[in-house]
């Protein structure tokens, strides 16, 4: 075939087939449309070896041949005609064939395709070498077969299979709305302003629940200035993904992100692009390391794909192959040491405090209390998530849309727990759609469910990206794939095996089953399964452009950027985490009980210690003999700390990843600490005031003065039990978000009860003993024993050594404050440490 001439507007391209055309409005695209339905890389066009094929990168507003629209590559040739972003009036390409073709350049067309033939034979990769053995089962894997080609071009005008849109500026090129074509111009007149917001009075309404409804308000000032200035919004005010603490003055290429949409300033118009779910994904060069003996283990290893818009991709591969690392990545949880991911061409790890509302994950296990009905788990869920001004009939609103949309509207009332596995699955998803996300990963979502319900969760899927979102699904199962519309496979290490269509995998691979290739996974483990994948044509049409262009230049803010805004204040969320924590165990009625009949019984085994009828040689006052006093403190103080430990120890652990998707979403971690420590810290004063209640009053005698509240010395004995369940209590956190299983809290826990009955200083003096005073200090029963003793006065019932008694036991008020004081302080002091180890449970990225 000659060369192929391009006619446009008046302007006329020869196109040489030894390289590839880009066209868009990009100006450094080979050829420039500048015409606003054009995306900013619209479409390429190549010469494949035996013909000309002209592709679309998923632009905006399409490509159109014979006035229908088309998604895929076709072919081009001599008298071919396609109109961009219009099918009437859209810039026309005409194409034709050249007049004339030189000697020379018949030479250098031969050449080119001699060496394209070249290239093709050299992709088809060697079969590995074959383990020397005596003999083979019958059913071994054998060896992979060569690349499969892809299959051969159909007639003129029939399209091959789609494939993703790889769309991305050049370096240095900032990002603007991905290639799209803003939905909106708005005009900015000069000294005048135009507020955002969800409300009717704003110039500019945004129907988005993720906006304040005064949200923040653009304005022109007289000398030609621009500014962005956030009106204390919920969710916060962006420009260039980062959040602005009050006003920024724009400059040309900044983009303002408010909710789903983003802005930019061209002359004096005003550019919006809303978000509706027709963005592009990809992944760059991802590789991730992690620390091996004295140097570094690759687990995940140079991956590049793209996502399009609007479709369903599935990610397969043995296990060991980095599927959850490069979900972690994908989602920004861990970040890729190199590489970098783009939403819609905007750096995901640098853009995360604006992107991370826009992304939805589901894993793979349920980020729900399944004490809780559908309904409530999902109120909670959008006052969580939703602005502190969304009203409860806006939230109930949008609860119902997407009960309606899931069919989940007849199991609304019903708890979680009483679902089944499918449906609890879909009940997460219905959590995530809530702030209508774009882009959807699931990990996992037919774990452990039959065929059926299998087939049911990837029909779900199948309908949530033919409804205008992007859903990526990490999964084992292999039955639905045919749903997808494309197919990344994982080899072991971490690296690529293949990625396109489903339905051209297994024969990529050579092999008629799955079971087959995942067994040659584990045969040929050496096997170099990425550099075949690179040495295929489905790499040159699928993944290439991808690894051929350059890092992404990100702009930044001149000034440093606040922290990402919370959708609620402070207050709201600790308010709305208490009345949701509340909800949970009063739902929980064995815990009820548990929680009742635990201290009733710890309080009633103090009293199996008799009391001697006798006072001993102490005064008459004092209300224990000399020789049970003791013991029957330790039984109360062990108690109360088993009792506050139990209540705790497990909480964290168990919401971990319900923990960690909220605190993406924007949930304050202080909060969500803050309200366990009031909700467990009420219910572990009552237990011990229960405690106290059996272990004091079954006896006859108690003492008859205190040091504080000089009447009622009960009193302060009470508090200083109470007071060590709570520290107990905060111990019980520190365990739980140190530990990362649940089995593993237990014995913790009764190692922990253990090593307080040593401390209690009433077993063995411990006082004028160094080093083991010491470590003493550390030990909250210490120091409840000690403000016990001083009501109790226990350097005269069972003092230790006469001479030498212990200051921490001395029957003075201020000795007492001191003992409660340290005792509360080293609870306040475990608080701290919980709040910085939950940090480990966040989004890295978010911690960067």
């Amino acid at each position: 075939m000659p060369e192929l001439v391009l006619e446009s507007n008046g302007q006329t391209w020869t196109l040489d087939q030894s390289r590839s055309y880009s066209l868009g409005r990009d100006p450094q695209s080979d050829v420039v449309l500048d015409d606003a339905r054009v995306s900013w890389r619209h479409a390429t066009i190549r010469w494949s070896g035996t013909t000309w094929l002209f592709e679309d990168l998923g632009s905006t507003n399409g490509t159109f041949v014979q006035g229908q629209r088309t998604t895929h590559q076709f072919q081009l040739g001599p008298g071919s005609a396609v109109n961009l972003g219009n099918a009437t009036d859209g810039p026309r390409l005409n194409f034709s064939a050249a007049r004339q073709v030189p000697q020379a350049q018949q030479v250098r067309q031969q050449a080119s395709a001699d060496l394209y033939a070249a290239e093709t034979s050299l992709a088809q990769p060697r079969q590995p070498a074959r383990p020397a053995q005596a003999a083979r089962p019958a059913q071994a894997a054998q060896p992979p077969a060569a690349a499969a080609q892809p299959p051969a071009q159909p007639a003129w005008g029939a399209p091959p299979p789609r494939v993703p849109a790889q769309q991305g500026p050049g370096a240095g090129t900032p990002p603007v709305y991905g290639d799209r074509s803003p939905t909106t111009l708005h005009q900015l007149a000069l000294g005048r302003f135009m507020r955002i917001g969800r409300a009717l009075d704003n110039e500019l309404v945004v129907s988005d629940l993720q906006v304040s409804r005064h949200h923040a308000e653009f304005r022109a000032h007289p000398d030609g200035r621009y500014e962005i200035v956030d009106l204390g919004s919920h969710n916060g005010t962006y420009v260039n993904g980062q959040p602005i603490q009050r006003g920024h003055l724009l400059g040309p290429n900044d983009i303002v992100g408010v909710g789903h949409s983003t802005f930019r300033l061209v002359g004096s118009q005003l550019e919006e692009f809303v978000d509706t779910g027709e963005v592009s994904f990809s992944a760059r060069r991802l590789t991730v390391r992690v620390p091996a003996g004295k140097g570094t283990k690759t687990i995940l290893d140079d991956v590049s794909f793209g996502v399009p818009e609007k479709s369903l991709v599935a990610v397969i591969g043995p296990s060991g192959s980095g599927k959850s690392t490069l979900l972690r990545a994908l989602t920004g949880y861990r970040p890729a040491d190199d590489g970098e991911v783009l939403y819609d061409n905007r750096n995901l790890y640098k853009q995360f405090a604006e992107l991370r509302q826009r992304i939805g994950l589901v894993p793979q296990d349920d980020i729900l209390h399944k004490e809780l009905s559908v309904r409530t788990a999902l109120r909670y869920a959008a006052k969580l998530r939703f602005p502190g001004d969304t009203k409860a009939a806006e939230r109930e609103s949008r609860i119902n849309e997407v009960l309606g949309e899931l069919k989940l509207d007849i199991h609304a009332d019903k708890r979680i727990t009483s679902l089944s596995g499918g449906q609890r699955k879909r009940v997460s998803v219905a959590l995530e759609l809530l702030t209508k996300p774009s882009l959807i990963f699931l990990d996992e979502p037919t774990s452990g469910l039959d065929p059926g319900m299998d087939r049911d969760v990837m029909k779900l899927l199948r309908g949530l990206a033919d409804d205008g979102r992007t859903v990526l699904v990490v999964t084992h199962s292999v039955a639905e794939l045919a749903l997808c519309d494309k197919l990344l496979v994982m080899a072991p290490g971490g690296s690529v095996a293949y990625f396109g269509p489903p339905d051209e995998a297994l024969n990529f691979f050579g092999y008629e089953t799955w079971a087959d290739v995942f067994s040659a996974f584990e045969s040929y483990r050496d096997y170099d399964w990425a550099g075949r994948w690179k040495g295929s044509q489905h790499y040159q049409i699928y993944a290439a452009d991808l690894d051929a262009v350059a890092p992404q230049a990100v702009p930044v803010i001149p000034h440093e950027a606040s922290r990402p805004p919370k959708p609620q204040g402070w207050g709201s969320q600790l308010l709305t985490l208490i009345r949701r924590y509340l909800s949970v165990i009063a739902s929980d009625r064995g815990f009820i009980g548990l929680m009742v009949i635990l201290p009733a019984v710890l309080g009633f085994v103090s009293t199996v210690i008799p009391a001697d009828s006798g006072l001993g040689p102490g005064p008459a006052k004092l209300a224990f003999a000399n020789q049970d006093v003791g013991s029957i403190l330790l039984i109360l103080a062990v108690g109360a700390c088993f009792s506050g430990t139990a209540n705790s120890v497990r909480e964290l652990i168990k919401e971990r990843v319900i923990y960690e998707r909220e605190r993406a979403t924007g949930l304050s971690r202080s909060a969500y600490l803050m309200s366990k420590i009031i909700v467990l810290g009420v219910i572990t004063f009552v237990q011990g005031v229960i405690i106290s209640a059996i272990g004091f009053g079954l006896r006859d005698k108690l003492p008859t003065e205190g040091v504080i509240v000089k009447d009622l010395p009960v009193v302060e004995m009470t508090l200083a039990v109470a007071g060590l369940g709570f520290t107990s209590m905060m111990f019980g956190l520190v365990i739980s978000a140190l530990v990362k299983t649940a089995e593993k809290t237990m014995p913790l826990l009764v190692m922990f009860a253990i090593v307080q009955v040593v401390f209690t200083g009433v077993l063995f003096q411990l006082y004028a003993k160094p080093g083991i005073e010491q470590v003493a200090w550390l030990m909250p029963a210490r120091w409840a024993v000690a403000a016990l003793g001083t009501t109790a006065q226990l350097n005269v019932l069972m003092p230790w050594d006469p001479k030498n008694l212990d200051q921490l036991w001395d029957h003075t008020a201020a000795q007492w404050a001191i003992d409660m004081g340290v005792l509360i302080g080293i609870g306040a002091l475990c608080g701290v440490v919980v709040l910085r180890l939950l940090r480990r449970h966040e989004p890295e990225v978010m911690r960067k």
